[in-house]
């Protein structure tokens, strides 16, 4: 069986949160990116984490965002990764290392010319995302899996998944998956019968 983690991302409320780690969720990605229609203010991440179990990883989304700006919210959402999903620099990525969290960098994919420059980012994981030319993630589509190759870190699969293709998300043998609007009935809204779907479809493939 494979290990993989399950990554819901785009939390704005706490009964999706409290929904996606009852089905078997592992981290918990909430978006601070203002332009984002799945964005979350401080105050509400803040209160819906402090409801939370603290066996669950939360992430923390940000696009081209100041690191005090991003070390405010490690702060004070108490979060366990920092996912930078712009145009940050391995340099930038690099600054975090002296803080007590985990990075991981989105990666826009086309080819896999885009995919080599995971070696470039010394961070703890990758996020590989389908590219859009205006949108920074959330999209719903999908790109070619099959060109991902071996990449020497963990690797987070993003873009299109959904309960009918998650099964093989999974197979691709990454570290793991992250969905958001697939299971979604609008943006920040999860769709909780699609989400159990999901969570059904990949139930005999993970460890």
């Amino acid at each position: 069986m494979l290990i993989v983690k399950v990554k819901i991302c785009g939390i704005t409320n706490y009964d999706d949160a409290s929904a996606a780690l009852d089905m078997g969720a592992d981290l918990l990605g909430f978006n601070f990116y203002p332009e984002s229609p799945r964005f979350v203010t401080l105050e509400k991440a803040t209160e819906i984490i402090n409801k939370l179990p603290a066996f669950v990883d939360i992430a923390g989304i940000f696009v081209n965002a100041p690191f005090d700006q991003i070390r405010e919210k490690i702060d004070q959402c108490q979060l366990d990764w920092v996912q930078l999903h712009g145009d940050e620099t391995p340099d930038f990525c690099r600054s975090f290392h002296s803080l007590n969290v985990k990075t991981m960098k989105a990666l826009r994919v086309k080819e896999r010319a885009d995919i080599d420059k995971a070696d470039s980012f010394f961070t703890d994981a990758v996020l590989l995302d389908a590219f859009h030319p205006a949108r920074y993630g959330g999209t719903g589509a999908t790109f070619d899996w099959n060109i991902i190759g071996h990449i020497g870190k963990r690797i987070f699969l993003a873009g299109g998944i959904h309960p009918d293709n998650a099964a093989a998300a999974v197979k691709v043998g990454v570290y793991g998956i992250d969905v958001c609007s697939g299971i979604e009935s609008e943006p920040g809204k999860k769709d909780h019968k699609k989400m159990k779907k999901l969570f059904d479809n990949i139930q005999h493939l993970r460890g």
